[in-house]
């Protein structure tokens, strides 16, 4: 056990710290400049503990409630996500802590009653409060981390109940809206908080899996040597190729796995047909491509 531990110390990274660091920062920024002024409430545990600074008192601010629901749920999840991941979140929410801290009460920024850069329009600061918010939380997850520990409950307890951790995270945001709508007796900010909820979610997915996502193209075809050399010579890129037997007519035939971009998929199905004109081609995206190391 000791080993393993020492083996992920190990494994901690300078630049991870150093993105980790940008994350809490840009996230801090998204939170207390553009959210928190216009009492608009972000998702997860950074809502709930907004809500908290709000119904307690004066001297109990937002930085103490997401370290004091933060780090007991990371280091909950410990076993499960691993040391790594564990320190790189603590990590990501004390920044987060200490930049929101600094903006609210130590730096000369007047953040008290409407945002410096949007002013009281309920509309922009839960769109780019959402949007810049979400690239942090995006870049924590790209170096190992998280900004939330609604993702780590998320992970342990939604299968437990059946749920994908999607509509875990879905359903604790919708009774965290509720429950604030309750409080301000309004549904006003809580509505315009769930603009907030996409705008950093799609976010997330767009900093985590890329901005142009590739195409991994299917192609079942009775002519795969051909049509190999063909899309190795237009694309410059290697293909993969997997022995098949169709299921009715049980003929040899083979499937080619081959990525393109965007860009490249009318051109990539002009090429195949060409050669097949029977050939079948699924196409559906790849978040990432992670090339294989050369160890020679």
């Amino acid at each position: 056990m000791k080993g393993k531990l020492r083996e992920e110390l190990k494994s901690l990274k300078l630049k991870n710290f150093a993105a980790l660091t940008l994350a809490g920062i840009i996230y801090a920024v998204g939170v207390t400049v553009f959210i928190a002024p216009v009492d608009l409430y972000d998702s997860g545990m950074s809502g709930t503990s907004m809500l908290l600074g709000q119904i307690t008192p004066a001297f109990l601010p937002l930085s103490f409630f997401l370290i004091a629901l933060n780090v007991p749920l990371f280091l909950y999840g410990l076993r499960r996500q691993g040391l790594a991941f564990t320190v790189y979140s603590i990590w990501t929410v004390g920044v987060y802590a200490l930049c929101a801290w600094l903006i609210t009460d130590i730096l000369p920024v007047d953040v008290s009653i409407a945002s410096p850069l949007a002013g009281k329009d309920l509309l922009l600061c839960a769109i780019f409060g959402g949007v810049i918010s979400g690239a942090g939380s995006g870049l924590a997850i790209r170096f190992g981390g998280a900004v939330d520990g609604i993702e780590v409950i998320s992970v342990i307890f939604a299968k437990r109940l059946g749920l994908s951790v999607g509509n875990f995270m879905m359903i604790y945001n919708v009774i965290l809206y509720v429950i604030c709508g309750a409080v301000i007796h309004s549904w006003t900010l809580p509505l315009y908080s769930i603009v907030t909820c996409v705008a950093a979610l799609k976010t997330v997915d767009t900093i985590v899996e890329g901005f142009d996502r590739a195409k991994c193209a299917m192609i079942v075809t009775t002519k795969p040597v051909e049509i190999g050399l063909e899309l190795s010579e237009a694309f410059g890129s290697g293909v993969t190729q997997v022995a098949a037997r169709g299921g009715y007519s049980q003929k040899e035939k083979a499937i080619i796995y081959f990525v393109v971009n965007r860009f490249q998929v009318t051109k990539m199905k002009d090429i195949v047909h060409s050669v097949d004109p029977k050939a079948y081609i699924t196409i559906s995206e790849v978040a990432d491509i992670i090339k294989a190391v050369d160890t020679e």
